[in-house]
């Protein structure tokens, strides 16, 4: 009995959970799941790391460094000493004076020891001449182009999964026309029966309509066949389980979008080239800083000590004594070495570098004016285009659904005169291809006029999910 409701209780528990799993995913569960496997984001997300990075580096470039160096050795040095003449004057009566030739006094002079020597030191520039305040903001917009452009590329996901997502929708709608036409069919097929016994139609009327039946059912394998590509092709896109997609039930309805603002200034590509400029603009002013003083303040603290010193000489010191250096020193350290101070860098002249690269940063300029002209002629012309396409299409719709109408009223009148015998089959079955285009084409109206609204918003960069 215990056993019995610990499994009723996990049912109880554990049913809204897999309900939950088998829930259909909404287009917003679609859009943000593809973003995160879109390749172009993620790339554009790295790059803006990179970016940020590099500001980053900027920023650290006035904080100090230090670097601690050492070394330890042995130091033998020989110097070579040979008098000049030396002349002493006479002190009378004392000294009579003396002179010495040259070369009297000639010795050689060797320094031996085991060296050591440690050095910490600190740097930090204090004025760089403007240029890192330059390039931080060159890459302050960089970065936002990057972003700009991240727009563009969520518009392009956003477009590609919206479309899929209304063949869905369209291939579901497809699917009730076909049932329907199905269920007439049938129906139909009995009247047929019914007038073949009493010899109101031919054995060939009657085989017309197991045609159209046929017909009608290798149209419905069809779309179930496109069903599949699409769950496929979400699947692949999304990361989403198949079986949670094939869920999907939407329905296909006109999109009512007004055009309020007609501009391309809000298009990321034009917001991205703006950017682009004013970085080059930027660049340029931190290139021209190249004559600017720069100024670094030090600061290092030093060691040095020899050890097991011998200073000796060749020959003996003064003529005559017979007594040659041979001096051992006791260990010399040198210890605290401190030094700071503040120092400047000023470039006079740089051989033309800087200038020529002022020149390199206008040119590079001047190329992206152009691009951005460009870009506006043609994407004022594509906004144009556009918004011609989601006229016509938004008034296909209209005109599709009075065919449609006109069709099931001409498929209504062609079943009684079929029941009384005053058309054949082949007629009938006209009549029932013509509603069912005719219910075809307005669903494809739709579709295309939903995806005109999708291009038009992305026209004036407006496309948003809450719209669609």
């Amino acid at each position: 009995m215990k056993t019995l409701k610990k499994i009723a209780i996990s049912a109880i528990v554990g049913f809204p959970l897999v309900f939950h799993a088998q829930s259909a995913p909404t287009l917003k569960e679609l859009i943000d799941a593809a973003m995160t496997k879109d390749a172009a984001i993620e790339q554009q997300n790295l790059e803006s790391k990179s970016n940020l990075l590099d500001q980053q580096k900027l920023k650290d470039i006035f904080l100090p460094t230090v670097e601690i160096s050492g070394k330890g050795g042995y130091l033998n040095a020989t110097a070579r000493f040979i008098s000049p003449e030396i002349a002493i004057p006479a002190i009378k009566p004392i000294f009579p004076g003396a002179v010495f030739p040259e070369g009297t006094f000639n010795n050689n002079f060797t320094l031996s020891s085991f060296e050591a020597a440690g050095k910490a030191e600190a740097k930090m520039l204090i004025y760089s001449g403007g240029k890192v305040k330059y390039l931080k903001q060159a890459l302050t917009e960089k970065n936002n182009a990057t972003q700009a452009l991240q727009v563009k590329n969520q518009d392009e996901v956003i477009t590609q999964i919206s479309k899929a997502y209304d063949q869905f929708a369209l291939v579901i709608e497809s699917k009730k026309v076909l049932d329907e036409s199905k269920k007439r069919l049938d129906a139909n097929k009995k009247t047929a029966e019914k007038a073949l016994g009493y010899g109101l139609i031919t054995p060939y009327d009657y085989k017309k309509i197991e045609l159209a039946q046929a017909t009608l059912d290798s149209k419905m394998v069809e779309y179930e066949g496109k069903k599949e590509l699409l769950i496929t092709q979400l699947n692949v896109l999304t990361g989403i389980d198949r079986e949670r997609i094939a869920l999907i039930n939407p329905n296909l309805e006109k999109i009512e979008y007004l055009v309020t603002d007609k501009t391309i200034e809000n298009r990321a590509e034009i917001q991205a080239l703006d950017y682009g400029l004013k970085a080059i603009d930027a660049k340029i002013k931190a290139e021209k800083t190249w004559w600017i003083p720069k100024v670094q303040a030090s600061t290092s603290l030093s060691y040095m000590g020899f050890y097991n010193t011998n200073l000796s000489s060749s020959k003996e010191l003064m003529p005559g004594t017979g007594t040659k250096l041979d001096y051992d020193l006791t260990n010399l350290n040198l210890f605290p070495i401190f030094q700071a101070g503040i120092g400047f860098k000023w470039d006079v002249f740089d051989g033309n570098e800087g200038k020529h690269e002022v020149e390199k940063a206008k040119i590079e300029r001047e190329i992206l004016e152009s691009k951005k002209s460009d870009a506006e002629r043609k994407l004022q012309l594509n906004l144009a285009n556009n918004q011609t396409n989601y006229n016509i299409a938004d008034s296909q719709i209209e005109m599709k659904a009075k065919a449609r109408q006109i069709a099931r009223n001409a498929l209504t009148q062609a079943e009684k005169e079929f029941r009384y015998g005053l058309i054949k089959s082949t007629q009938l079955i006209e009549a029932e291809n013509d509603l069912e285009n005719a219910e075809l084409e307005y669903q494809t109206a739709v579709f295309n006029q939903r995806r005109a609204a999708v291009e038009l918003m992305k026209s004036t960069q407006n496309l948003s999910i809450e719209k669609l």
